[in-house]
């Protein structure tokens, strides 16, 4: 017979056990809602975690279960989540590799050379800190202005967060536009990553615009050009250099950066970075993802006012790809594999249309990886996707 507290425990230790494998299969089940989406952005970013649950779930189900049903049960879900988290942790030193032929292949072998002494010093050692999992990224002391209003286009504010360096000095310009489907969002977004590239020497400027439907294409467009005029304008008072300035955007806000940077009359920007943004919105409508959580279709008809039936035109001039035709600046894309909203596929569609041009391009992909990866700052994925940006906007600001 078994007491009370020791058949309380064991189904207490199968109740982990359960817990592991049904966060772990995120990293490899897709999310087929909005609400779901959430586990599957995660799970793969914490893997180590999850790695370590599963570990301690299945020592303590081997040791401490009794029963022998239960105990094969607890073991086998624990091995399962085992082998799932173990397959990101084994793909990543491939994963690094691949990335840093890819940035070399892009901008030379010899690209970090061109890179100062001092600027390189001050960057992550290794793409990839297992430390840095479980501690979180070091962060430093900078300076923050909130709220700066930089227009308000049809009574509506539009402000910018900024984010210096700790001492007074004239800093490269690096313009952050958030995501949020061109509906939702604000400046104060992922504002981790904006205190450490000011720690890094860089003026981050992480700037508002209008939101759909209220406002549809290309309102959006315009704000961003207006906050880049701004910049320019006040880059002394700022202590920005309104010639080294570079774009960054994540999702709806990589495809602003993108737009913003390709037009034919742009202001100079030395540089665009696109995490998952969409670049080519009509086959992004006529093929959606599958399992599709966010409502693709619905999501573009908000932003743009209806389908490229309906307003092709549109759906051209909105589309990032369809300026690569021309001189372009140096553009860095960095997808995941397992992106559920903005396919991987659109992204190594823009590489080979930006090389097909002539233009200066890195592709870099994440297997694991799914939409808003860096939403976990010290995730797996946005650690590497941190190392490598970097280097390429040191590459860009710092070596020309």
């Amino acid at each position: 017979m078994f007491s009370k507290p020791k058949i309380f425990l064991s189904f207490l230790i199968l109740f982990l056990s359960v817990s592991g494998l049904f966060l772990s299969a995120w990293i490899i089940i897709p999310a087929p809602n909005m609400s779901l989406l959430t586990l599957g952005v995660g799970a793969p970013e914490v893997s180590p975690w999850l790695f370590i649950l599963n570990l301690v779930s299945l020592v303590f189900a081997f040791f401490y279960i009794r029963r022998h049903q239960l105990k094969r049960l607890a073991c086998i879900f624990s091995v399962i989540g085992l082998l799932i988290c173990s397959w990101v942790l084994i793909s990543i030193p491939v994963t690094q590799m691949r990335m840093t032929k890819a940035m070399e292949q892009g901008l030379g072998a010899d690209y970090l050379k061109q890179v100062p002494t001092q600027v390189s010093a001050n960057m992550q050692p290794y793409p990839f800190m297992l430390v840095n999992t479980f501690r979180g990224i070091p962060l430093h002391k900078t300076r923050h202005k909130s709220d700066i209003l930089f227009a308000t286009p049809q009574g509506v504010p539009l402000k910018m967060e900024i984010y210096q360096p700790p001492k007074v000095g004239k800093y490269p310009a690096l313009i952050v536009m958030y995501g949020g489907a061109w509906q939702s969002g604000n400046p104060r977004a992922n504002s981790e990553f904006n205190k450490y590239m000011a720690a890094r020497g860089y003026t981050v400027f992480a700037i508002d615009y209008r939101h759909a439907p209220e406002h549809r294409f290309p309102a959006q467009l315009e704000d961003v050009l207006t906050a880049i005029n701004f910049i320019q304008q006040y880059a002394a008072e700022y202590e920005a250099d309104p010639e080294r300035m570079v774009l960054l955007g994540r999702s709806a806000g990589a495809h602003l950066a993108m737009l913003a940077a390709y037009q034919p009359d742009a202001p100079p920007i030395l540089a665009v970075v696109n995490y998952y943004g969409p670049v080519n919105l009509t086959e992004g409508y006529n093929e959606p993802p599958f399992p599709d959580p966010i409502n693709t279709r619905a999501v573009l008809k908000t932003f743009i006012g209806g389908s490229p039936q309906e307003l092709p035109n549109q759906y051209q001039i909105a589309s990032p790809i369809n300026y690569v035709m021309r001189p372009v600046p140096p553009t860095l894309l960095i997808y995941g594999s397992r992106d559920h909203l903005v396919q991987v596929r659109f992204g190594r569609q823009m590489y080979e249309s930006l090389l097909k041009s002539g233009n200066t391009a890195i592709f870099l992909e994440i297997p694991w990886a799914e939409h808003a990866f860096d939403a976990v700052f010290n995730g797996v994925s946005n650690q590497l996707a941190l190392y490598y940006t970097e280097r390429f906007l040191a590459w860009a600001v710092f070596s020309q």
